[in-house]
């Protein structure tokens, strides 16, 4: 039994050695500095890309899907790499942006008011990804800006719900992790899939009934998370977890998207 025990911990430092390995050579992970003029903002980011589809989208051989993650109140932008890194393993040019800056205002709650009183922020941010994205445009422009993957956890997963409520013509897909403000988008035009957390409850209407759900296609899933876990400050188990879910999901979307082009539809 003991003998058992030391082998699958070896098996499993192995595991770890190699995808340690792969994030850090096969992965590339830059920050950016940015400056909106027109809004006097510094606006940082972490971009996280395969540096193989990176190369063949520099030759013109592809275009790289782009996904645009959005942060928790009081975790930085930097701190989703475990999802960074499944999106940019799977092709994906993935923008990390720090939406927050010490000198803006704290994030507060207003009973009785659109989306407790946070629609400014939301429609701030909202400026902040189109400003970002017209600026990756410049800097990677092999990259399909058109139809974007938003992923976001808390309130960075209102903002991406809110973005993509706002723009479903440039959203193509929808992951939040327990965001608790913005209700779901349920058109079934944009895929989504919703992770909740076992400890915090959204609002009255941001999480679809089964019946919604079903009818457009909305995955849910309930996590054994808390709702501060669901970031790299989580256990490996729980970042395991969602990535797997994730990366399922992203399959799911790519075999989709497949089988509508056979059928021949744009």
């Amino acid at each position: 039994m003991t003998r058992l025990l030391v082998i699958l911990c070896g098996f499993c430092l192995i595991l770890l050695g190699g995808y340690l390995a792969f994030s850090r050579w096969a992965i590339r992970h830059e920050n950016l500095a940015l400056f909106d003029v027109a809004r006097d903002r510094a606006i940082s980011l972490e971009m996280t890309v395969l540096r193989d589809s990176e190369m063949r989208a520099g030759m013109g051989l592809i275009r790289l899907p782009v996904a645009v993650i959005s942060h928790g109140n009081t975790v930085r932008n930097t701190e989703y790499s475990f999802l960074a890194n499944v999106l940019a393993a799977r092709g994906y040019l993935v923008v990390s942006i720090q939406h927050d800056l010490p000198t803006d205002a704290s994030l507060v709650t207003e009973p009785g008011e659109l989306y407790a009183g946070r629609l400014p922020k939301y429609q701030r941010a909202e400026k902040t990804i189109f400003f970002t994205i017209g600026e990756m445009r410049k800097i990677q422009p092999n990259a399909d800006y058109r139809r974007l993957t938003m992923v976001g956890h808390s309130n960075g997963g209102d903002i991406s719900m809110f973005f993509a409520r706002q723009h479903p013509d440039l959203v193509k897909a929808v992951v939040t992790l327990d965001n608790l403000r913005v209700p779901c988008l349920i058109s079934g035009a944009v895929k989504i899939l919703l992770f909740r957390s076992k400890d915090w409850k959204p609002d009255p209407g941001v999480v679809p009934t089964l019946a919604q759900s079903v009818l457009a296609g909305i995955k849910i899933v309930q996590t054994d998370a808390q709702h501060v876990e669901m970031s790299d400050r989580g256990s490996q188990h729980i970042k395991d977890n969602i990535g797997a879910t994730l990366d399922q999901f992203l399959n799911d979307e790519e075999r989709d998207l497949a089988h509508t082009y056979e059928a021949g539809r744009p």
